[in-house]
């Protein structure tokens, strides 16, 4: 299971971050109305450290996200918005980073509308529809993923805590295309500050379930 950390900032938090938890992935949020958006003053710093980083965008332009790719050395790009087949696929022609497209969930999903993307995203993000655009803490019926139709792998995101790790797996049993998990806002202290010891006792519970499976 490949374990994303998303909305770090701090850079001593980050040190801990990766010594101690050892994510996958590392998301940075690259969007002005977060609580968690990373200014650009950050950039030289953040870009050395030794972990794939994923920047997280809203409806921005693809000038914008080309230039952040660059500036934090990202090692794919997260679509949380409204992003059409059409950006996505130009998009993909302009970078060789990963293109993850989160789709917000609601009472249910249009699976159909969702083909467009699949020969230009490496995966798809499933996460709470929120006005925010993600980190609201709540979780969606994960009933609804268990149509899903595609062989593309994807994240499951959305108010994710310490005691789901179990879950989480009895879900890949029945979804293998579950590549992962996304974590964020009930594993912190503050926006943009992640508590490490909750995050080492998940991926502990995710280890240590998943052999017991």
């Amino acid at each position: 299971m490949e374990l994303k950390v998303c909305g770090m900032r701090d850079p001593e938090n980050i040190r801990s971050l990766i010594s101690e938890v050892g994510p996958d992935w590392m998301g940075l949020i690259f969007y002005p109305k977060s609580p968690r958006n990373v200014p650009d003053e950050k950039a030289a710093h953040l870009k050395e450290f030794p972990v794939k980083k994923v920047g997280v965008f809203v409806n921005e332009t693809e000038q914008e996200i080309l230039k952040k790719v660059d500036q934090f050395g990202l090692a794919a790009i997260q679509l949380h918005g409204m992003e059409t087949v059409d950006f996505v696929k130009e998009l993909s022609e302009k970078t060789d980073s990963e293109l993850w497209k989160v789709i917000s969930v609601g009472p249910e999903i249009d699976w159909k509308s969702l083909e467009g993307y699949l020969p230009f995203v490496s995966k798809f993000l499933f996460d709470t529809a929120t006005a925010a655009h993600g980190g609201s803490g709540k979780r969606f019926d994960w009933e609804i993923l268990k149509t899903y139709p595609f062989d593309k792998g994807f994240l499951l995101s959305g108010g994710l805590d310490e005691e789901c790790a179990e879950e989480v797996l009895d879900l890949r049993e029945q979804i293998p295309q579950l590549q992962g998990v996304d974590l964020n806002s009930k594993f912190e202290e503050a926006p943009g500050l992640k508590n490490i010891e909750k995050l080492i006792n998940f991926k502990s519970r995710l280890i240590h379930s998943g052999t017991n499976n």
